[in-house]
């Protein structure tokens, strides 16, 4: 099928604290809806048969419980009632947004997915019910070809998003298509998280994913592009994934991904928006990881200079590394429970830093979460204490095999290389409870080859 997603260079509120009337928040949201519309056009002379918009590309981000309140849309999160906001527009009040985004899908012939922020009265009854009476949600909405709201998501992993609630119960959405059968939803943090992205993968055996997001890169390990290829590849589904463009804010980083390709955008330099279409394949059947090349434990050498140990930040955890020197060589490094091994060969030596680290933690900074990664890495420099930075471009083609004894079975691979594009590994799976991916040179100088676990249940 055909599938597009739109990276988006909102325009937002000068001032999103102050208190504005719904006419004026209509206006601005308009302003973005109007770049939509084009490219909802663009997207469907390219015969796309469905276009995701990023989170918060209507109407913005920093908004108090109060600012954001003239912005929101209201909307019936219920399956029983069924509604085409365009041909239908005075059902309900205070649905301008819902009702454009209805009409560019159906005047289009396109399945539509956006993110907006929505209201829902509630009653003092409710012991959720929040003290002003009403509910704040972040949430996606579906439409089909012919308009109609064929699904909404409230997000439930906020990230320091003060203007909305969290639902009382996660939302597992799903909506149908006559192109690829089943798609799921969820917004950007909720990726990191069990529930729902990962319950409504696994519970549905879903293939397809919708996933709007408003994504602050971080590196090494959590760039966008990078973790949305490595929830494609780890869950053998399609994403469709889209971002908001704020290269200020660290905020790029989009695409369209299956298990074995993707087709990606992230630019820190330019500005505007960036329409990516594609075709890919429907996935109907489990690909199987290829299992044949498996790693021999290490040998034991005797007498051999082992590298030192040392610590160092990355992604605000305290990493314990070794450097990875030389043409090639083992090596193991290990934290807790968790021991990581890198069997490892150069091409050609160049004067860049490498190193193999561990962490085996709960990662507390920007929300709190259980993570077991084996990580090598490109250092920004030549001493220990850069190792862990962010660092975007290298020239070290490596081949190497990665493994580690993992005691979660949700493991992302990650494989970016330099100027923040992507590889794929060339096998990666279990064996002997140790998970591996190894990659006979990569495509260009490698930035990070790691295995990201999340252990769920320690969170």
């Amino acid at each position: 099928y055909v599938a597009a997603v739109y990276e988006h260079e909102s325009i937002l509120s000068p001032n999103p604290t102050a208190l504005v009337d719904r006419r004026s928040a209509l206006e601005l949201m308009g302003r973005n809806l109007d770049i939509y519309e084009q490219q909802v056009v663009a997207a469907a002379r390219q015969g796309a048969q469905i276009i995701v918009f990023p989170e918060d590309g209507i109407h913005g981000f920093n908004f108090t419980r109060s600012s954001i309140y003239p912005y929101l849309d209201f909307v019936v999160h219920s399956h029983s009632v069924k509604w085409n906001p365009c041909r239908e527009p005075y059902l309900f009040n205070d649905t301008e947004v819902l009702q454009r985004l209805s009409c560019m899908a159906l005047k289009n012939k396109i399945f539509l997915v956006a993110n907006l922020g929505t209201k829902q009265p509630c009653e003092h009854t409710d012991p959720h019910c929040p003290s002003d009476g009403r509910y704040q949600f972040n949430t996606n909405v579906a439409f089909n070809d012919d308009g109609m709201l064929v699904a909404t998501y409230r997000k439930h992993n906020l990230y320091f998003e003060y203007a909305f609630d969290t639902p009382p119960e996660p939302d597992y959405k799903l909506f149908d298509t006559p192109f690829a059968g089943k798609f799921g939803m969820f917004t950007c943090f909720d990726i990191l998280f069990f529930e729902p992205a990962v319950n409504l993968v696994r519970q549905y055996n879903l293939k397809q994913v919708v996933y709007p997001t408003a994504w602050m890169n971080q590196l090494p390990l959590l760039s966008a592009v990078e973790f949305q290829q490595a929830f494609a590849t780890a869950f053998n589904v399609n994403i469709l994934a889209a971002n908001i463009h704020h290269p200020t804010l660290g905020m790029t980083g989009s695409g369209i991904y299956t298990p074995a390709k993707s087709f990606i955008y992230h630019n820190m330099e330019g500005y505007g928006g960036k329409l990516i279409v594609a075709e890919i394949p429907v996935i109907t059947t489990d690909y199987k990881t290829n299992l044949e090349k498996t790693p021999d434990r290490a040998s034991e050498k005797g007498n051999e200079q082992l590298p030192p140990t040392f610590y160092a930040e990355m992604m605000y955890d305290n990493f314990t590394f070794v450097p990875v020197w030389g043409e090639k060589g083992e090596l193991q490094v290990c934290a807790n429970t968790l021991c990581c091994y890198l069997t490892y060969q150069r091409a050609v030596l160049t004067d860049e830093l490498y190193a193999l680290g561990v962490f085996d933690g709960l990662h507390t900074v920007h929300g709190t979460y259980y993570v077991q990664a084996c990580a090598l890495v490109k250092c920004g420099g030549l001493s220990f204490s850069t190792c862990g930075q962010e660092v975007t471009d290298a020239t070290a083609l490596i081949d190497f095999q990665l493994w580690g004894n993992m005691s979660t079975s949700y493991i992302f691979p990650l494989l970016l290389t330099s100027g923040i594009t992507l590889d794929y590994a060339d096998h990666m799976g279990w064996k002997n409870n140790h998970y591996f991916i190894s990659k006979n040179r990569t495509s260009s100088g490698l930035l990070t080859a790691a295995l990201y676990g999340r252990w769920y249940e320690k969170d």
